[in-house]
């Protein structure tokens, strides 16, 4: 199953970074990035520094989600 796969290497990539593979998805969900998990697994094979942005996005907005609910 290609799906497993995916979230395999996502979540790899993303717990590299001190990041937990839901809060990640969690995290683009409030960026409103809409990126399917193939693309953000080829992203995090193929281009490393595009995948750190992605992560310091999904980061910040969950900051900012966090301050929004305070």
């Amino acid at each position: 199953d290609y799906r497993a796969l995916w979230i395999t290497r996502i979540s790899a990539a993303v717990e590299a970074r001190g990041m937990r593979y839901s809060r990640f998805i969690a995290g683009l969900k409030a960026a409103t990035i809409d990126l399917n998990r193939k693309m953000l697994s080829e992203i995090a094979i193929h281009d490393p520094a595009t995948f750190d942005r992605l992560v310091a996005e999904a980061t910040q907005a969950l900051e900012a989600s966090a301050k929004a609910a305070a």
